[in-house]
């Protein structure tokens, strides 16, 4: 198989989804995604938020929708495939990125409706957006599906237990669907994103205190930003990425190996 330089990176006619598209990581996946030729799904719980997002795309040359949807409720999983399955008739490419945190403390504090709301959203969301996902992409003879985790699925982060648990489940869970998906010709892969400066990082990255501490641990000595993701998950869903499937791509500025240098 030989793949043109020039169309390595190229999403001219596909269809994607990316979930959490209002801001962050995902708002910068869905721009970069459209920037490539993709059709782009914008989605999240607020669609007047995502419908920003798509009109700036459009506004730009790209293509894009909205479709709301709470990945926390299965009616709402449900649905929003349907809608795309009768619009486009398939999906060739999901993004899921959606998530939640609603605590951050010690793990022995962690109350059972903190406990079921980052369940419901980090795995059962991606659980069942990637079943729904995949019968889609099976219609049209293939896919990629990308599950933004984060590198606290490796090392749990301090005071996020259960978000680092659910995280873990993630890998766990990509691993799973690529082993079972690989004959389908739909390539599953994670995503761990190091510290990166978004609101949902807020509590971490606008403390100046905690900020600086973790910079030390970063091997580049700084924090990430969204678009440094999006790259990442370009490669993933794209050509150049087609013999790349149940990997976890660690984009974390070299936290995880840490720097020497103080």
């Amino acid at each position: 198989m030989t793949i043109d330089p020039k169309k390595m990176f190229d999403l001219t006619g596909k269809i994607a989804l990316v979930t959490g598209a209002s801001r962050g990581i995902g708002e910068s996946v869905a721009r970069t995604l459209a920037a490539a030729g993709a059709h782009v799904i914008v989605s999240s719980r607020k669609p007047e938020d995502c419908q920003k997002v798509a009109d700036s795309i459009k506004a730009a040359g790209g293509k894009a929708e909205v479709r709301a949807c709470h990945v926390g409720d299965m009616d709402q999983i449900h649905a929003v495939m349907r809608d795309i399955d009768a619009a486009h008739g398939g999906l060739d490419i999901l993004v899921n990125n959606a998530a939640t945190n609603p605590y951050f403390g010690p793990t022995l504090n962690t109350d059972l409706g903190a406990y079921n709301k980052t369940v419901d959203v980090n795995i059962r969301g991606y659980f069942f957006m990637s079943i729904d996902g995949a019968k889609l992409m099976k219609k049209k003879g293939g896919g990629a599906i990308v599950n933004v985790a984060s590198i606290a699925g490796i090392v749990p982060g301090q005071l996020m237990g259960i978000y680092s648990i659910t995280k873990a489940a993630v890998i766990s869970m990509t691993k799973a669907f690529a082993q079972e998906l690989g004959a389908s010709k739909i390539r599953v892969n994670a995503l761990c994103p190091g510290l990166t400066e978004t609101k949902f990082a807020g509590a971490l990255v606008k403390n100046e205190q905690i900020r600086k501490q973790a910079e030390k641990t970063i091997a580049l000595h700084r924090t990430a930003v969204p678009d440094e993701m999006a790259g990442a998950v370009l490669f993933l869903v794209s050509p150049a990425g087609s013999y790349t499937t149940g990997t976890t791509l660690v984009v974390d500025g070299g936290a995880l190996v840490g720097s020497s240098v103080v």
